[in-house]
């Protein structure tokens, strides 16, 4: 691909701010959108089944909005068809409007030719006249989910329902208890947006469009990252796509930004938060280190003896800045910051007022600290949090 001439030069700090106002950090969140404004503005958010304070779907818009309940989270994504989930980054909560752009990688899934499981004769077609006589309904009342106690052991039934949710004939309309709840696409999709008519080209052209908004500039690794696309196919259709290229102060490569992006300068208060590791922000590490600095690590897979900051070190956001992050866990109704690592003294405000607001979302009434990477700063850290808690 011939690398198009820049239309715009940015410095590294431009381009910092662009991308948090694109992920909704710059500027006093639209309230009245809600839960529901955050999802269509990112597009995509990450879902995972650990759960520390809350589970990362949920961590997502309180980063942006603060202390928001947990049950109209959960009402603002699956009440009236609102999302819907499907692979995307990875599992995602996608906004039901993306239904149609998805035809090009639920068609792939069709084609398929082999899987990681069986599918016994009969089994699928079973699935889904029980769907339509009896849905919604969880894999457990669709005939069981699983064969035996390996959580990778599915019984017929969840082999074929999980097929028929990779190829379209079905959706997930809730997770309840994180048990996924099936019903038939025909019913829980729109019948404006329910078609596969677009072709995999404008599929493509329009993820690729939508990844440039939320990202506000990206590489195209950022771009094809987002949706869990090729470079390939990035490359393919970018140049129809509506973002514009752009250079980058200390990137090294090509980079494309949305043209409203760079309209006006990005302004307004800038949050002070907790992120989950799987936040659109930070999600995909090389970017994280490109744009901030910081090396951000998931090491809830890694042994105990070999993590360095903890099993779910959150990152801590503060001034357009990631300047430290917290493994939590709780005691009751104590917020446990079982290691926190922090960028020197004038971390310790932020790093506090992160930890206290987590604290009070979800009705804990202290927090405590446990161990603090540079020793000497764990008083203050906890005299900060002692006032802030009052």
């Amino acid at each position: 691909m011939t690398t198009p001439r820049p239309l715009a030069d940015l410095s590294a700090d431009e381009a910092r701010r662009i991308v948090l106002r694109a992920q909704g950090f710059i500027g006093a969140p639209d309230r009245r959108s809600g839960v529901r404004g955050i999802l269509r503005h990112l597009g995509a958010i990450q879902l995972d089944t650990i759960s520390v304070l809350a589970r990362s779907h949920e961590l997502v818009p309180y980063a942006r909005l603060g202390a928001v309940g947990r049950r109209t989270v959960e009402d603002a994504y699956w009440q009236d068809t609102h999302s819907f989930e499907y692979w995307s980054h990875a599992a995602c909560i996608l906004p039901i409007e993306e239904w149609p752009h998805f035809a090009f990688r639920r068609r792939a899934y069709r084609n398929r030719p082999h899987w990681n499981h069986d599918l016994p004769d009969g089994v699928y077609d079973q699935v889904i006249k029980q769907l339509r006589s009896e849905g919604p309904l969880t894999a457990t009342e669709l005939g069981g989910a699983k064969k035996t106690n390996d959580w990778w052991d599915w019984s017929g039934s969840k082999v074929a329902v999980e097929r028929a949710l990779m190829y379209g004939e079905v959706v997930c309309v809730e997770r309840r208890g994180w048990k996924r709840i099936y019903d038939l696409a025909e019913r829980a999709v729109p019948d404006d947006l329910l078609h596969d008519e677009l072709d995999d080209t404008e599929c493509l052209r329009r993820l690729v469009g939508l990844a440039g908004r939320s990202l506000g500039v990206g590489t195209r690794a950022d771009i094809a990252d987002y949706h869990r696309l090729k470079g390939e196919q990035v490359d393919a259709v970018i140049a129809e796509s509506g973002l514009v290229p752009v250079s980058v102060e200390g990137w090294g490569k090509p980079a494309w930004a949305d043209p409203a992006a760079l309209e006006t300068p990005p302004r307004g208060r800038h949050r002070t938060t907790l992120l989950s590791p799987f936040d659109s922000l930070i999600w995909e590490r090389a970017r994280t280190e490109r744009i901030f600095g910081f090396t951000h690590r998931l090491e809830a897979y890694v042994p105990k003896q070999k993590r360095i900051h903890g099993y779910f070190a959150m990152p801590v956001l503060a001034g357009g800045r990631l300047v430290g992050r917290a493994d939590p866990a709780r005691e009751g109704r104590t917020l446990v910051a079982k290691q926190v690592t922090l960028d020197g003294p004038k971390a310790v405000p932020a790093v506090a007022q992160a930890l206290a607001e987590a604290a009070t979302w979800v009705d804990c009434t202290d927090v405590r600290v446990e161990r603090v990477d540079t020793p000497e700063l764990r008083e203050p850290l906890a005299q900060e949090l002692a006032r802030l808690l009052g």
